[in-house]
């Protein structure tokens, strides 16, 4: 992949920032190829039909709803004029296959929902005479509509069913289909009943869990603002905080738990089966507290000694966010482009699900599919989908360096530009495309694997030997491990083409080498540093599932706790995790930049650093504290008895 070129013999010449060249344009190219390919798939499902498939429905026989239609060979009832009938209609909504995601159910087109429940035969034919609305097959007038229509009417009753906006569907009300749905794909819940209330109770608090996600949204930027201002105490606020709340937390689970248990014998006998549901949720969430705030105390117990080394470091990142502000939105900002592509990637493969050609299924109903090469289209469409996600994190992760980069190099803070971050989009945008689609495209290679052996590890789930079980467990960990650490060298890969505009495998070798060089520095920035950022994702979580619980349980309409409070805390790591990656991606280019200064300059006049005072102290700090650990193992050593002279 062109990775064998580049300068040989003689060390890198750093020279920040002192000028700028195009970046693996070849990639640039080849990508801008697979969009257009990407384009070309789209355009191919727009114009066979399936645009107005999609959105419009199409019944059983192939007859798209709203419109007029063609004759489709050798199948009756095809060809209607459905210009008036604008909804589809199942005869059974809830009959879902759970391997193809598709309703089991003959399709009609009508020109009504039933928004009231029919219960008889005699009612679904009173709802067609008044409304002209026929929800039987199109050979049955509405006076034929008898109990020996079986299969050409809708199963009884007929639940009432709202259509859903822009896509013409009739879905029926309440979530009974749904619960049949989840209960099809679930094979860990024996009672049904149980899934029943646990949906019941998503449903009946979702106002919370909108509120609790946007607050775990608001406590995320405030940390983000809180690093700016206090960045010297935060390591010990953040500490404090969070044993405080792990242990807070784990206390007031108890008491819900002792308190819950003790009302729960009081309750009637029919509702004493929800409460009890209720006390061993909270038991399962008070051992799972208690022993997680016991690992986080043992932990900040073993770190304690690291974390003066990790204070200058932060305040310096903290410097860098209070100069450019905007680094604050960089989450939001790729969060909207990832939602902005994911939308477009889903309505693309929602259009492949409706193109082709028609085809008898074998109930003989009417499906639209394609053939020959055409049906493997998905797959280029799915690689598309891992790769331009990787290359917009990727773009993210070179603005970031960038804008950092340019606030280190500068000597001058007054001289920065106006806007940091908008100067790095641009020179992305100029020089270094090509060099953001060549690592998103390494990525993409080990995520595809990977992805393809956790495929077939669900697919023979239950029918593999041991033997061939662990090995495709083994394969799938080695392939993450490698992931995981092609992500890293990516991402100081980038740092070193913003330094010094090299292609990326230059970049990726120089950053290696310069890692390599300081390599206890990096294991004790990465160790402290990510710790500390943990703490901070811990204590969002803490404040927002505390408030859930004391919310939910004042929600006397609950059933069961279970997936509520879990999807709030997940939501809250994910959002805390996007703001304080960024946070994270600070430091590690402040270091890579303090370590390619060092390596370049000694203070000397012609040579001067570019690094500011509290970076200094840092390293002073380690060169210290390396120095008198050096020394005590001199002092032990020199203590020892020595061996007497035979």
């Amino acid at each position: 992949m062109g990775c064998c070129g580049g300068e040989e013999g003689s060390a890198r010449q750093w020279k920040p920032l002192e000028q700028r060249s195009c970046t693996d344009v070849l990639w640039l190219l080849i990508l801008i190829l697979f969009c257009i390919g990407m384009a070309v798939i789209c355009g191919f499902a727009i114009a066979s039909g399936a645009a107005q498939r999609l959105v419009y429905g199409y019944d059983s026989y192939g007859n798209i709803c709203g419109q007029k239609n063609t004759k489709v060979e050798e199948k009756e009832q095809s060809g209607l004029d459905h210009t008036s009938n604008k909804y589809v209609f199942f005869l059974d909504p809830c009959n879902v296959d759970t391997v193809t995601f598709k309703i089991k159910s003959k399709a009609l087109c009508v020109a009504k929902c039933p928004e009231m429940a029919l219960n008889t035969l005699r009612e679904v034919q009173n709802f067609a005479l008044k409304n002209g609305s026929k929800l039987c097959d199109y050979k049955l007038k509405p006076e034929d509509y008898t109990s020996r229509s079986a299969g050409l009417c809708p199963k009884l009753p007929v639940k009432s069913s709202k259509p859903i906006p822009f896509f013409h569907r009739c879905v029926p009300d309440g979530i009974g289909c749904f619960v049949n749905f989840i209960k099809a794909l679930t094979t860990f819940v024996s009672d049904n009943s149980v899934l029943q209330r646990v949906i019941t109770g998503v449903m009946t608090s979702k106002e919370i869990i909108v509120g609790l996600c946007f607050l775990s949204l608001v406590l995320s930027m405030l940390l983000m603002v809180a690093i700016r201002y206090i960045s010297r105490v935060l390591v010990w606020i953040l500490a404090i905080l969070t044993i405080l709340g792990s242990i807070g937390g784990t206390a007031v689970l108890w008491w819900l738990y002792a308190d819950g248990k003790k009302s729960a014998k009081e309750k009637l006998v029919e509702d004493r089966e929800i409460a009890e549901d209720n006390v061993k949720a909270l038991l399962v969430y008070a051992i799972v507290a208690t022993v997680v705030t016991v690992v986080l105390l043992l932990l900040i117990l073993i770190m304690r000694k690291r974390v003066a080394l990790t204070i200058a470091l932060f305040h310096v990142a903290g410097k860098v966010f209070v100069n450019i502000p905007l680094l604050v939105f960089q989450s939001l900002w790729t969060f909207v482009a990832l939602v902005l592509f994911w939308t477009y990637w889903v309505a693309v493969l929602l259009l492949l699900g409706t193109a082709g050609y028609p085809e008898k299924t074998a109930d003989e109903n009417i499906e639209f599919r394609m053939s020959g090469p055409l049906q493997y289209t998905w797959i280029y469409h799915l690689v598309g989908l891992i790769w331009i996600s990787e290359f917009i994190l990727a773009c993210q992760q070179m603005t970031v360096a960038g804008a950092v980069v340019t606030y280190y190099f500068t000597r001058d803070k007054s001289k920065l530009p106006t806007t940091p971050i908008l100067s790095s989009i641009c020179r992305l945008i100029k020089y270094h495309l090509g060099t953001v689609a060549k690592g998103s495209f390494i990525i993409t290679l080990v995520k595809i694997p990977r992805l393809i052996l956790m495929y077939i590890h669900n697919q023979l789930k239950g029918k593999e030997n041991a033997v061939a079980k662990c090995m495709l467990k083994a394969c799938m960990c080695c392939l993450w491990c490698l992931e995981k650490c092609l992500l890293y060298l990516n991402r100081n890969a980038y740092v070193a083409t913003a330094i010094n505009s090299t292609s990326f495998c230059t970049s990726a070798r120089d950053a290696m080498l310069i890692l390599i060089e300081n390599a206890l520095n990096v294991a004790a920035i990465n160790t402290v540093g990510d710790f500390v950022l943990f703490l901070g994702k811990v204590l969002v979580v803490l404040i927002t599932g505390i408030i859930g619980i004391v919310l939910l349980n004042h929600q006397r309409d609950y059933t069961v706790w279970v997936l509520p409070l879990i999807i709030v805390c997940l939501f809250a790591f994910f959002v805390s995790h996007c703001f304080l990656s960024i946070y994270e991606m600070v430091v590690d280019v402040l270091f890579l930049c303090f370590a390619v200064d060092t390596k370049n300059n000694d203070g000397s006049p012609g040579h001067e650093y570019y690094m500011d005072k509290s970076l200094m102290e840092f390293m002073d700090n380690s060169r210290k504290a390396m120095r008198s650990a050096g020394n005590r193992e001199a002092e032990l050593k020199s203590m020892a008895p020595r061996p007497e002279n035979a």
